[in-house]
């Protein structure tokens, strides 16, 4: 199953806010409807929204084929596409990533033939979303050296085949051990306030046929210091120079928890992720999202409308809680700053 798939001439992806009741897919036809997509969250995690801009570029330049525009017209059209879609969400870097490389692309094919470039970018973001799954399968493969047979793996929030293209970047490494017949168990946080873990990642684990016991947030603390844990692995958003990672709302508290009780803890995320302009954490930018989503459980109101509340979707949890990041050139350890700079280079 890909969560992001071109076919038809159109991008489909699977609706996530459905998930776990009913398995849906969006059919998207213009770079306005995936900016929408991203969002609203019917497509999440950092690599899945990288692709999904990705194609939702080669939508821009095929809608503009359609309205007959070329030479500067078409130059326009695509800048306007590629800052509606990088700002649809602020901290995952492959959003970005994916967009920048489209319009590189747009500007060594140049904007003279419309069709030749459309025909270029859609080639370019299947690229980009075959690329993902192959990463992914990589790190799985450096990741599940780090699972033990009978080992129980605390995870945050959704980093699976749901995150991604297909097969995951936390969980694909969860599946990659399961996959060498290793006997493992996940306690799975249910992730407030949109319960990815409980909805998501619970969901494929399940396909999986992976044993899981979903927790809540709160609970993480009682299960490390009871020694019901042998390894935390989340996914992330975005890494910076330093090694300081940006991920789902709840991953710091998890890190300082697990060194505070001997836990080694780790990162998964590919080298598209690593962000090495940004120095430090502090200079990611973190996402505000609408409060009503602290209001509610998925819909559903647990108080009323006038309470206030605050909803940021990540945080930064400072590189020295990481034993180190999984990416598919390797596993970059202490010293950060060095090592993400020779993963990114492919030379761990």
């Amino acid at each position: 199953m890909r969560t992001v798939e071109w076919r038809d001439d159109r991008l489909f992806l699977v609706d996530q806010r459905k998930l776990p009741w009913k398995l849906e897919y969006l059919s998207l036809e213009g770079p306005d409807a995936v900016a929408r997509a991203i969002s609203d969250m019917a497509v999440r995690g950092a690599p899945a929204i990288g692709a999904a801009a990705a194609f939702g570029m080669a939508l821009a330049a095929r809608v503009a084929l359609s309205d007959g525009l070329v030479g500067e017209l078409l130059r326009e059209r695509l800048q306007g596409a590629a800052e509606m879609l990088k700002s649809s969400r602020p901290t995952a870097v492959n959003l970005a990533w994916a967009v920048e490389r489209q319009m590189r692309l747009a500007e060594k094919v140049g904007y003279s033939e419309p069709g030749a470039l459309a025909d270029a970018l859609l080639a370019e973001a299947q690229r980009i979303a075959d690329e993902d799954v192959e990463v992914n399968r990589r790190m799985g493969r450096y990741g599940a050296d780090l699972i033990e047979d009978g080992f129980t793996i605390l995870h945050h929030c959704n980093t699976g085949a749901l995150a991604t293209v297909d097969y995951g970047t936390a969980l694909g490494v969860i599946r990659a051990a399961h996959e060498q017949g290793k006997r493992i168990h996940v306690l799975l946080d249910e992730t407030r306030p949109r319960l990815q873990g409980a909805r998501l990642s619970a969901w494929e684990l399940k396909q999986l046929g992976i044993p899981f016991h979903i927790i809540a947030d709160n609970a993480a603390g009682h299960f490390m210091r009871t020694g019901q844990v042998d390894l935390v692995l989340v996914g992330a958003d975005r890494v910076a120079a330093n090694g300081d990672v940006a991920n789902k709302i709840g991953t710091y508290k998890l890190a300082v928890t697990a060194r505070e009780n001997g836990i080694p803890f780790y990162s998964v995320a590919p080298t598209s992720t690593i962000d090495l302009s940004i120095a430090t954490g502090d200079d990611i930018p973190i996402e505000e999202r609408d409060p009503a989503e602290v209001r509610t459980a998925f819909g559903h109101p647990i108080v009323p409308d006038d309470y206030p509340a605050l909803n940021p979707a990540f945080d930064v949890t400072p590189h020295r809680y990481l034993t180190g990041i999984v990416t598919e050139n390797g596993i970059a350890y202490p010293p950060f700053g060095v090592n993400l700079r020779r993963a990114v280079e492919g030379s761990l």
